[in-house]
C-alpha cells in the first residue's frame, strides 16, 4: 500500500456534508477508503456522495441524540468493521463570558462537546472487538489560546482537545490511535456567511483583516485540514497518538 493510503478502510466523517467534514470525506476516498458520511442535513450529504461517487454511504443523524448516534453507529458496526472516525461535526459561537447565554452554552455544548462524546463512546467498543482503530477529532487553536469573543467556543474545543488526550491515555493496550487537529481560521462557507451577515458591503477588508489574523498572511483552506487529517489517519502516522496538531499558520507560536 502506498504512502497515506486507507484501501480497504471504513472511515466514518462526522459533519461531512460541507466545510472541513466535507474536504476530509473526499480526501479519505480519493485514497481508497470507503467512507460514510453522517451529518444532520441529508440533503447535504447527498451531495457530498454524489461528488465524491464510489463506495459511500450518507447517514442523516443527529450525534447530540444519544439513542440514535448508538443505533446509527450500532447499524453500522454489524455490518462492517470501522476502521476510522473523524469527529468534525460542530458549530461556532460569538460572544465573551457576560454576553453567552445559558441556551448558548447549552447548545454548543450540546454539540461541540457531548456530540464528540457520543460518537466516540458508539465506536470504541467496535474498534476494540476488532483489534484498533483511529480516532481523529478537530479542536481548534481557541482550546489553547485565548481568542476574543469565544468563550463557549474556547470551552467545548478545551473540552474536546481533553477528551482526546484521555481516550487516547485509556485505549492504548487496545491498540486505539487518537489524536486532534486545532486549525487556526479556515476558509469555509461559514467564515463568507458570518462576514455577509455582520459586514454586509464590507466583506473583501474583513477577510483580509482576518486573513492576517495567522501570521502565515492567509486562511487556511479545508483541503489542507483533510491532508492532515489523511496523515493521522493512515499508517504512516502509527506512532502519533495522544498528539494535538496546531495547524494554524503559526497562530499559536509565531503571534508578535
Amino acid at each position: 500500500m502506498g504512502n497515506f493510503r486507507l484501501d480497504g478502510r471504513l472511515a466514518i466523517v462526522t459533519g461531512a456534508g460541507s466545510g472541513i467534514g466535507q474536504a476530509i470525506a473526499r480526501k479519505f476516498a480519493q485514497n481508497g477508503a470507503s467512507v460514510c458520511l453522517l451529518d444532520l442535513d441529508r440533503e447535504r450529504a447527498e451531495e457530498t456522495a454524489r461528488q465524491i461517487g464510489g463506495e459511500t454511504e450518507t447517514i442523516v443523524c443527529d450525534v447530540t441524540d444519544p439513542e440514535a448516534t448508538a443505533r446509527e453507529f450500532g447499524r453500522l458496526a454489524a455490518r462492517r468493521r470501522i476502521d476510522i472516525l473523524v469527529n468534525s461535526a460542530g458549530i461556532s459561537h460569538i460572544g465573551k463570558l457576560e454576553t453567552t447565554t445559558p441556551e448558548d452554552f447549552e447548545r454548543v455544548f450540546r454539540v461541540n462537546v457531548k456530540g464528540v462524546y457520543l460518537c466516540m463512546q458508539a465506536v470504541i467498543q467496535p474498534m476494540k472487538r476488532a483489534g484498533g482503530g483511529v480516532i481523529l477529532n478537530i479542536a481548534s487553536v481557541a482550546a489553547t489560546a485565548g481568542l476574543n469573543d469565544r468563550f463557549a467556543y474556547s470551552m467545548s474545543k478545551g473540552a474536546v482537545l481533553s477528551m482526546t488526550l484521555s481516550v487516547a491515555r485509556d485505549y492504548l493496550p487496545d491498540k486505539i490511535r487518537c489524536n486532534a487537529i486545532s486549525p487556526a481560521r479556515i476558509h469555509t462557507p461559514f467564515v463568507d456567511a458570518y462576514l455577509k451577515q455582520h459586514y454586509p458591503g464590507n466583506e473583501s477588508a474583513m477577510f483580509a483583516r482576518l486573513s492576517q489574523a495567522q501570521p502565515i498572511g492567509r486562511m487556511g483552506t479545508p483541503e489542507e485540514v483533510a491532508s492532515m487529517a489523511l496523515y493521522l489517519c493512515s499508517d504512516e502516522s502509527a506512532f502519533l497518538t495522544g498528539a494535538d496538531i496546531p495547524l494554524d499558520g503559526g497562530f499559536v507560536n509565531l503571534r508578535g
